[in-house]
């Protein structure tokens, strides 16, 4: 089927929000190439399970496609026109299945050499729409804060290399309550600037106690959930015929009440969790990979004007098939190797906090949980810079956003 003989009637088994966003422009969707329209559908379908942050972006996407004349779509959408579909995929149910759609047709176009050109269209399209779209002003400075090293009792090496020719190097900073004196400065954030899903704590293990106006997620809460997870998983690998992509297919089609769940709470929330534990590799079972996931897809998706990390000792290393089965129950846990991952995963977060708006006016902070060592980056500090001030932690982040 083309996009030009869509109906209303076609969109009955969307959500509610979603199939009122589809059928307030379903004049605009008719008009665009088969190859294009179902990557739109695959991120309108969970409409109503995506952050303001998403939502905003598909709003503003979809009234600048509305807001265009036929002759205007025509010349934005020229170097998709020039790609060819093969018929099987034209015969695809691409309207409630647009996430199979585009793993197949990114198998198309790989196989015929077409894979770059949609590529390329796909970037001048996302950065056409992006200059026509400036970013919202932010409330405040986007603030992220990296928690390392839990359970280290001590460490000879030379943590924050990465950061420190970006920020101030602090070497006497007073541990004591540390970790409270962050969360309570969040949490006075998360009340002077109140943004619904704007002001995240992630835990790598069990999460401490902060205020209900912070949105949590913490790897230990979800043990219940990455067990269902993990026993689904290898039951399905059991099955003959059962492959890479086949699994990817199952874990896609998996809803929150699948893996226990309890129905009635925050949606969005619960929808968030089970993609961080069913599209990332590793989330199910180390605590680091899971803190570190879960602070990309926060700042990805949600935008998070406050976000702070907190990572736990993980498990060690052991065959992947135990891994999977947990068939030695609890395992010794690696705080030391915990540290390094944590260490570079703190870079990372820094990395994917600057691809947000409102980057060079950004805050971050990173500490070495019980020690006094710790580093900021901040337009108002200096770079490659070593700081000997004996600061609380409350001290230190008013020091950084002020």
């Amino acid at each position: 089927m083309q996009p030009r003989e869509l109906q209303a009637e076609q969109f009955s088994d969307y959500p509610p929000e979603a199939k009122r966003v589809v059928l307030a422009h379903l004049d605009a969707l008719r008009e665009l190439p088969l190859i294009f329209i179902p990557s739109l559908l695959r991120e309108v379908i969970d409409y109503d399970f995506k952050f303001p942050a998403e939502r905003f972006a598909i709003d503003r996407e979809l009234a600048s496609l509305s807001g265009r004349s036929q002759a205007q779509r025509r010349d934005q959408f020229q170097a998709f026109d020039r790609l060819s579909i093969s018929p099987k995929l034209e015969l695809y149910d691409w309207i409630n299945q647009p996430a199979q759609f585009t793993e197949q047709l990114s198998a198309y176009l790989w196989s015929t050499h077409q894979l770059d050109a949609f590529r390329a269209a796909a970037t001048e399209y996302g950065s056409r729409l992006q200059s026509e779209m400036p970013s919202e002003p932010l409330p405040a400075r986007r603030l992220g804060i990296a928690v390392i090293g839990q359970g280290v009792t001590s460490f000879d090496g030379r943590l924050f290399k990465n950061l420190r020719g970006h920020g101030t190097y602090f070497n006497q900073i007073k541990p004591e309550h540390g970790l409270d004196l962050l969360l309570e400065g969040i949490d006075a954030r998360s009340k002077t600037y109140s943004v619904p899903y704007g002001h995240w704590y992630v835990d790598g293990g069990q999460e401490a106690n902060h205020s209900a106006l912070l949105t949590c997620i913490s790897y230990r809460s979800l043990e219940p959930v990455r067990k269902a997870l993990l026993r689904d998983v290898s039951t399905e690998i059991e099955k003959p015929g059962m492959g890479p992509e086949e699994l990817r297919t199952h874990l896609a089609r998996l809803t929150p009440s699948d893996l226990g769940m309890t129905p009635g709470g925050d949606a969005v929330l619960d929808r968030f969790q089970l993609k961080v534990l069913t599209e990332g590799s590793g989330t199910q079972i180390f605590s680091t990979t899971f803190a570190q996931w879960t602070a990309r897809e926060v700042l990805r998706r949600a935008q998070a004007l406050t976000l702070l990390v907190r990572f736990a000792p993980r498990q060690r290393q052991r065959p992947m098939n135990e891994l999977l089965s947990n068939s030695q129950g609890n395992s010794e846990v690696d705080p030391l190797g915990s540290l390094i991952d944590a260490d570079m995963a703190s870079y990372y977060h820094w990395i994917n906090q600057q691809r947000l708006p409102g980057y060079d006016r950004s805050v971050f902070l990173v500490w070495f949980e019980g020690h006094n060592e710790a580093l900021v980056v901040a337009p108002t500090l200096p770079r490659g810079a070593t700081s000997n001030s004996a600061l609380d932690l409350g001290q230190l982040l008013a020091l950084a956003i002020s």
